[in-house]
């Protein structure tokens, strides 16, 4: 669907940016006339986190301006068009490794730039190592240049490494590591780096650091086609199926709808204790086979299955679930959207 007056249009995502505003009460009053620097801007996290922002402002007044960081402003002109736009909405051109620090005050800090790619991860580590470690260092000295006392780092559950197979759930106390002579745990090893400079840069020069290690996701603005397995899933029905399942089907993961996810980091920025980590997710396992099921089902007529290997008997199932009791106890968030509808909300908003 063209969008011709993007500022304008009715806003497809109404009833879930309600569903933020509702669950985010009481935390905007901080954002009040107040400049917010985002990395990582025009992605998945970046485009539910400039619609929430843009929500709030203009339903609270808050008179608030956030500044996105991007390689490719034009590229997003037309991912986005309605938030491009958007008066309160400011670009600063830019790699996240080296960017030029824009002038002024920047109270707040959402590091949420990644280069969340397999595909680099596997052929060029080095340059998933640099954006994670570099990216992080860079935008953590223009935090002490802008004046930030808050400052969010989008990490993630591969900084725990395997999860043991007798482990049902992943706990922020859970020392495990990527293996780091294995050049494929350049994402979890440089999240971990990333991790570190936080600390470091909260113990020296006072930036309330606050941690979101962030697991799997569903919703408007993901990707179809990298290596996020439920994105592939629904591109394959979406075209007529099969949905192609690559392995066996047996590993075991969890998805949080976006507008959940877009109400934890918000709330783990404002109220989450600087420096330490909170997983991000949902704790309700579903084998990548159920997965599947669940997508054909979510079609009429249900899209055809195709599973490549058969499942060896006897062996362990691969997991990657959160544990998030610690989120619950300290701030009161909760999955609210169940996956059933995160997927009819998702593939509507892809046939639009």
């Amino acid at each position: 669907m063209k969008i011709t007056n993007p500022i304008n249009a009715t806003n497809p995502l109404s009833a879930d940016l309600d569903h933020i505003l509702t669950h985010t009460q009481g935390l905007w009053e901080e954002l009040r006339n107040q400049r917010i620097f985002i990395t990582g801007g025009t992605g998945f996290f970046g485009c539910w986190l400039l619609e929430s922002f843009i929500y709030a402002n203009e339903k609270l007044k808050l008179n608030s301006e956030a500044l996105v960081l991007t390689r490719n402003y034009e590229s997003f002109k037309k991912k986005a068009p309605r938030l491009a736009v958007n008066p309160a909405i400011k670009f600063c051109i830019g790699d996240v490794r080296d960017f030029k620090f824009p002038e002024g005050n920047f109270p707040f800090i959402i590091h949420a730039a990644t280069e969340a790619n397999a595909k680099l991860n596997e052929e060029n580590p080095l340059q998933m190592w640099d954006t994670i470690v570099e990216g992080t260092r860079h935008i953590l000295e223009f935090a002490r240049h802008a004046g930030a006392k808050k400052f969010l780092l989008t990490s993630s559950g591969a900084v725990y490494g395997r999860q043991p197979p007798n482990m049902t759930h992943i706990p922020e106390e859970y020392n495990g590591a990527p293996d780091p002579s294995d050049p494929n745990s350049a994402y979890g090893e440089g999240k971990r780096a990333a991790e570190m400079l936080c600390a470091i840069y909260a113990k020296m020069y006072g930036i309330e650091t606050k941690i979101a290690r962030c697991f799997a996701f569903v919703g408007p603005y993901l990707p179809l086609d990298i290596h996020y397995a439920i994105g592939n899933f629904i591109r394959d029905a979406l075209k007529g199926g099969p949905i192609q399942i690559k392995g066996d089907g047996t590993p075991y993961r969890s998805y949080l709808y976006a507008a959940d996810l877009t109400v934890w980091l918000w709330t783990i920025l404002i109220k989450g204790k600087s420096c330490r980590p909170y997983n991000v997710g949902s704790d309700k396992a579903i084998s990548i086979a159920e997965l599947a099921d669940s997508v054909s089902k979510s079609f009429n007529p249900p899209a055809g299955i195709f599973i490549a290997r058969k499942p060896i008997d006897g062996s362990a199932h691969e997991k990657y679930i959160p544990n998030i009791d610690r989120v619950k106890k300290e701030m009161n968030l909760y999955q609210h959207i169940e996956l059933r509808e995160a997927l009819d909300k998702t593939i509507k908003w892809n046939r639009k």
